[in-house]
């Protein structure tokens, strides 16, 4: 009875040791950007958009299924120099009403007023950094300036917080894997801003 038994184990240790290790391999890459080409038909150009999924520390309370993820577009290169893309834009996804502040520009053209949202972020170890964000159209993502971006590039973690429009703070957290392809598609370190 002894050897039935433990011939019924065996079979079922293994089983565990098997689903644990593809666990272990889905979360690992749940971590990679993603990669696809895209087409701007207005403008008449394709570019290459690459994705990375993050979390949110603290949940919106609209959506809590919801996740951020950082878009990078970049215009591949041409020629010899295929790799040397160029950067198109960056955005931060929240995919929950941002709130929107509206600051007054340093010149005047008739009545309007600049709209941002106010982000602290952290890269890394680094000291937290707060800055003004352009929101996307839909107010429900934010621009990212080039000179954070690269910053975030070369971080191993990045952490964000801002306001949704009820003022409750969302944390955002993203792992971040290695980003040569990102960078070397966009061409992210060029002189030019």
């Amino acid at each position: 009875m002894k050897p039935t038994l433990l011939l019924l184990l065996v079979p079922l240790a293994l089983a565990s040791v098997g689903f644990s290790s593809i666990a272990q391999q889905q979360s690992s890459s749940a971590h990679v950007w993603r990669q696809s080409q895209k087409t701007d038909t207005f403008r008449g150009f394709t570019y290459t958009q690459f994705t990375l999924t993050g979390k949110f520390a603290r949940s919106p309370q609209d959506d809590a299924s919801n996740r951020p993820a950082l878009v990078v577009d970049c215009i591949p290169g041409k020629g010899a120099h295929h790799s040397k893309g160029k950067f198109l834009a960056g955005n931060l996804l929240v995919g929950t009403t941002l709130k929107i502040e509206y600051i007054e520009p340093e010149e005047i053209h008739g009545t309007s007023y600049l709209q941002k949202v106010s982000v602290r972020y952290r890269t890394d170890d680094a000291k937290e950094e707060e800055e003004k964000w352009s929101p996307g159209a839909d107010k429900t993502s934010v621009s990212v300036p080039k000179s954070a971006l690269k910053k975030i590039l070369r971080a191993h973690a990045f952490e964000m917080t801002a306001a949704d429009d009820r003022g409750v703070q969302l944390v955002m957290q993203f792992d971040m894997p290695d980003a040569t392809p990102v960078e070397e598609g966009c061409n992210v370190d060029e002189r030019k801003e």
